[in-house]
């Protein structure tokens, strides 16, 4: 009697022992296959697209606001250096780089904690807590009389940023929450464009927080007998704190349990996501922090990411210096404030159609990210051989540009490969690489003392050859990521 069932195109008896065919594994990857087709025709594609609207109506624009904040309190350090804050604090350059380290080392001892904290609480409490926090670190910056209480101060808003900010001193812009959310709420399709949407606010802040920092340093200069950089401080802390008791009812918890979407649309949102390739929400794993923390420490994955992330992130020291660099082309220290926004403006315009097209083709991401640390360090090498003011200005706007993109697509690629595991572990997993990462800004601050000034050789040829190794370590991580997935993950 001959064979009924096929596979690949041959009857199942004829394949050998040596292939290692079992009955059982056709079966079981006959029921994989069925369980998925089972699982996409229960979703109703007109009722996802509205789903997909309204998370998108509540946790984007919070995400959004919240980052707009989080970048500008982190990075109006540099803005407030050429301000006068340099020249009446007494500090000298080595003192002005502690002063902006101490944020990395206190967000580095903050990040995981605050994401196991993040992973066990509802997010709509936890983030609006530590917002109000760091909004308050930032204010009383203003009020600061010398180098102890700025390193006390800026160590504080590192530890209250690391719960919802993962980035670099000034530019760590990888959040934990955030990108624990986004990886919660959203397909592997859909995050580069939300995460480059939620980027959007650190590029415009670091546009638009430029010219906002100009007029106030001008503007409020000697108001009350106040300099203008403290008020900087002062305006923009106080107003981090306000929004902190708006978000609270806007952002979104989990979708097994969140404020705003019905039951239908809670069933959904879990749905669509076990789907993707997502783990399922279990009300009691009874897993232990300390057991999830040792499984996101052994997994080889994460220290894979780890130096990968950490190419990007040490690049994003950068960004605390653009003033500084600006100030050295010979403008005066307003005109250098307002320089500096057209480098982010030129990194938005580019940014948002890569992340777009990248995830139209999630399977290629990886090869994006390495296509644009290769581009670069290209940038990075030309800034460093050529002393042109204006020829570096526009290679400033395209190493801008390939850093944000490739944050970006460096986050989204890195939640997509561990869209599968268990909510706890991730959410240890993702802060570890960037909490870990973010150190890289210790040595990037490092690079830019006075008396380099104003070519900055080392720092630019620093960053150029990190590029390449992040364009290394990203090519073996999307290789083995590929090669090795995690067991039930798909795609």
């Amino acid at each position: 009697m001959g064979s009924f069932l096929t596979l690949e195109g041959r009857p199942l008896n004829a394949f050998s022992s040596k292939e290692h065919l079992t009955m059982s594994q056709v079966i079981n990857d006959l029921k994989v296959e069925a369980s998925h087709d089972e699982q996409a025709i229960d979703i109703d594609p007109v009722a996802e697209k509205r789903l997909i609207r309204k998370i998108d109506l509540y946790l984007m624009p919070s995400a959004f606001v919240l980052y707009l904040f989080s970048y500008v309190d982190r990075s109006n350090i540099g803005l407030a250096k050429i301000a006068g804050m340099e020249d009446d604090l007494n500090l000298s350059s080595n003192q002005y780089y502690i002063a902006v380290v101490i944020w990395v080392i206190g967000y580095t001892i903050g990040a995981v904690p605050s994401n196991m904290i993040l992973a066990r609480t509802r997010p709509s409490i936890f983030i609006p807590v530590i917002t109000f926090g760091w909004g308050s670190m930032a204010a009383l910056i203003g009020i600061v009389q010398n180098q102890s209480q700025l390193i006390a101060l800026r160590f504080f808003l590192g530890i209250f940023e690391a719960g919802f900010s993962v980035a670099i001193a000034h530019s760590i812009p990888s959040q934990p929450a955030v990108i624990f959310l986004i990886s919660t709420w959203y397909r592997k399709g859909e995050q580069s464009k939300r995460f480059i949407i939620f980027l959007t606010a650190g590029i415009l802040s670091g546009a638009f927080g430029s010219v906002v920092a100009g007029a106030i340093t001008s503007t409020l200069d000697g108001v009350h007998g106040i300099r203008g950089w403290r008020w900087l401080f002062i305006v923009e802390g106080v107003a981090t704190a306000g929004i902190s008791l708006i978000v609270h009812w806007t952002l979104l918890d989990y979708p097994h349990a969140s404020r705003g979407l019905t039951t239908e649309e809670q069933d959904l949102a879990q749905k669509r996501m076990v789907q993707d390739g997502g783990a399922e929400y279990v009300a009691d794993s009874g897993q232990s922090i300390l057991s999830a923390f040792l499984k996101a420490s052994c997994d080889w994955r994460t220290w894979l990411l780890v130096p990968a992330y950490m190419s990007i992130l040490g690049a994003l020291a950068i960004s605390y210096f653009y003033p500084t660099l600006v100030d050295g082309m010979g403008y005066d220290a307003t005109a250098a404030q307002y320089m500096t926004a057209p480098i982010y403006l030129v990194s938005l315009g580019v940014a948002l159609p890569v992340c777009y097209f990248a995830d139209q083709r999630p399977h290629l991401r990886g090869k994006f990210l390495v296509a644009n640390l290769l581009v670069g360090m290209v940038f990075f090498a030309l800034t460093a051989g050529i002393q042109n003011y204006k020829a570096r200005y526009v290679f400033l706007c395209f190493i801008n540009m390939t850093i944000w993109t490739g944050n970006a697509l460096g986050l989204s690629f890195s939640t997509t490969a561990l869209a599968s595991v268990d909510r706890d572990v991730r959410a240890i997993m993702l802060a570890m690489m960037n909490g870990v990462a973010a150190l890289a800004q210790l040595y990037g601050s490092a690079l830019f003392p006075a008396e380099d000034g104003p070519e900055y050789l080392v720092a630019f040829s620093v960053f150029a050859g990190t590029f390449a190794v992040g364009a290394v370590f990203y090519g073996l991580a999307d290789f083995l990521f590929k090669r090795y997935p995690y067991e039930g993950r798909r795609g």
